[in-house]
């Protein structure tokens, strides 16, 4: 990785994703692409381009005038948002995906692309999902987040292109809220804990996810694009995840830090919906075997940091 474009660079993942490269790479070679500005603060950390994935000549022109080598495409629409506007989402996460990988065989580049949880459906294994298995996605957004595994598959096979991914359980940050998802909960919990004591939350008490916190997610965005090509059987949707867990056992793990601090659950049925046809634990054994995947943080690490960091910085602003 010597030249890199993170289009989606203001969102969740993108945002710190750009500043981990920045670190490692420097930031005259990271450059962020996105429709909205990132956060002022963000602003001054290397070149920033206002970027449509789903128009290829911006793309294009954006590729060759940094001649970039190595592309981390995060731009899509999630899963909630994804089924409130299921057009959008196709549009912008097929046709932003096709985009990229054509400008990728054209201009050799390297690729990660991240697939989700929600690439499974109801008829999947629900405990211990292994890396092979039927899926089936009752989500516009995980529905083309299986087209997108298969078009990365086809890239490969038939143009040579590097292009490899994971599957991401919900993530986890202490910098950005979330964009949109159904594991949203999972952060704006932490808020709400800190700011009011309690929180509401859209999904039932006992609804068990995979998790992941954001130092953990970058690192296998990085370290998966570092792996030795030759090492890769599977190379593109890798299973990852760090803990599964529920509301129920986020709520009592904050508990620990905040005693008073009290949660309810006014159900949004159609994000249970897509929660109950995801995935309790996937199986993540082959990432491990392959690039030697293993995460830093589990449930009560993660909490410990999320509090012990928002704490300050959400005081302040109250």
């Amino acid at each position: 990785m010597k030249r890199i474009l993170v289009t989606g660079s203001s969102g969740q993942i993108g945002t710190e994703l750009k500043r981990l490269l920045i670190k490692r790479c420097g930031s005259e070679n990271v450059v962020g692409g996105d429709l909205k500005a990132p956060p002022d603060e963000f602003m001054r950390e290397g070149p920033f381009e206002r970027l449509d994935v789903t128009c290829v000549k911006d793309m294009e022109q954006v590729i060759q005038k940094y001649r970039i080598d190595t592309v981390f495409h995060l731009a899509a629409i999630l899963s909630a948002v994804g089924e409130r506007k299921p057009q959008l989402a196709w549009k912008v996460n097929m046709d932003g995906l096709f985009n990229v990988l054509e400008l990728a065989r054209s201009h050799g580049c390297a690729v990660f692309v991240p697939s989700s949880i929600a690439a499974f459906g109801p008829e999947t294994p629900k405990l211990d999902t292994p890396q092979d298995t039927l899926q089936r996605p009752t989500s516009i957004y995980g529905v083309t987040k299986v087209a997108g595994e298969l078009l990365c598959d086809y890239y490969h096979e038939r143009f040579g292109v590097d292009v490899r991914g994971v599957r991401y359980p919900g993530i986890v940050s202490n910098e950005t809220l979330p964009g949109g998802g159904t594991t949203d909960y999972a952060v704006e919990i932490f808020y709400e804990a800190i700011r009011k004591g309690r929180y509401t939350c859209f999904l039932k008490p006992d609804t068990a996810l995979d998790m992941m916190y954001m130092p953990d997610a970058l690192n296998a965005a990085v370290k998966i694009m570092e792996a030795p090509s030759d090492k890769l059987i599977h190379r593109n949707a890798f299973n990852v995840t760090a803990m599964s867990i529920t509301p129920a056992d986020l709520a009592q793990e904050i508990r620990r830090h905040i005693p008073g601090f009290e949660i309810q659950y006014e159900v949004d049925p159609m994000r249970q919906a897509i929660a109950d046809s995801w995935p309790d634990r996937m199986d993540d054994s082959a990432a491990r075997r392959e690039w030697g995947w293993a995460p830093e943080f589990d449930l009560e690490t993660m909490t410990a940091d999320m509090i012990q960091t928002l704490t300050p910085r959400l005081k302040l602003k109250s």
